[in-house]
């Protein structure tokens, strides 16, 4: 038996993992960011309600572990912020301790038990708040050791010209320290932004989904300048990965003909042929952070 985490800037997740058809999650509790024996306290509460010795703790977490330090890199948790987490944990908990970035375990649920399911290399994309990504070969995370591997939606690859036709744009300053990350354009607030610069006005990404359902000439403007920036960057993913499906998580990803849509244009922009849907939505809706963090735990028990 191993305990599961999601492990957010706001919620604690944790689950009981016997096997992959096993996977019990308890209640949420708040994340202590600040103070690293509240947050250790924290899972605590969680492995303490595991009725039997529980033998590894796998962690999907809002960050990433350096792969030459194991540092973390985490801003919204200040208190692992930086530190050797898995260290930390395995001293405090006497067993195995691994952790995975909260894309790359969307990216594994996906693979193992959702839309990838039977698919040898899938490439999970989350089109949320911002743009995330996490890479499956052969059911290996690519990952797996830490890294960035996935990690689409930053670099300075965002179109200065979309749309049909072209509209000039600006590259827009992303929180990485980069300037036309796709993170900028691709996520709900990338949307938002592309829909202010286009017509000076303030809406929310739901907002102007709505408008573009009903016909608004304004937001139909936006959604296809939206559309054509984004394709382009996640063709050259599919591409360089070979992916042949694609599935996507995230609030935007929640907006079936938004996804189709994003999938006509990135069909016609790869080499391989698809006479079939390549950018899908997820399947797994509820807890893919859980799910994918319990099914690396179970991996990583089988091959010790």
């Amino acid at each position: 038996m191993i305990v599961s985490f999601d492990i957010g800037g706001s919620a604690i997740k944790g689950g009981i993992v016997r096997s992959q058809s096993d996977i019990r999650a308890l209640d949420r509790r708040p994340t202590p960011k600040d103070n690293l024996a509240e947050f250790i306290a924290a899972l605590r509460t969680v492995t303490d309600q595991a009725e039997e010795p529980f033998t590894r703790l796998s962690l999907s977490l809002a960050g990433v572990v350096d792969p030459d330090t194991r540092r973390i890199i985490c801003a919204n948790i200040p208190c692992i912020n930086g530190r050797d987490l898995i260290a930390d944990l395995e001293a405090e908990f006497s067993v195995p301790v691994m952790i995975a970035n909260d894309a790359d375990c969307f990216a594994m649920a996906e693979a193992e038990v959702g839309a990838g399911k039977g698919h040898r290399i899938v490439f999970g994309i989350i089109l949320g708040t911002g743009v995330g990504g996490g890479l499956v070969s052969d059911g290996r995370l690519v990952n797996a050791a830490g890294g960035f591997a996935g990690e689409w939606g930053h670099g300075p690859a965002a179109a200065l010209r979309a749309g049909h036709p072209p509209v000039e744009l600006a590259h827009f300053k992303c929180g990485c320290g980069q300037s036309g990350c796709i993170d900028t354009v691709g996520g709900a607030r990338g949307l938002e932004r592309i829909h202010m610069t286009l017509h000076g006005q303030d809406l929310t990404s739901e907002d102007i989904i709505a408008a573009w359902q009903v016909g608004d000439p304004e937001a139909v403007r936006t959604i296809d300048v939206y559309i054509d920036l984004v394709a382009s960057p996640l063709a050259v993913c599919v591409n360089m990965t070979g992916a042949t499906i694609v599935p996507a998580g995230g609030g935007l990803a929640n907006v079936k003909a938004l996804m189709a849509e994003l999938d006509v244009a990135v069909r016609n922009r790869i080499l391989r042929q698809f006479d079939r849907p390549l950018v899908v939505q997820s399947q797994c809706t509820l807890e893919p952070g859980l799910i994918g963090a319990s099914l690396l735990g179970l991996k990583a028990e089988t091959q010790r």
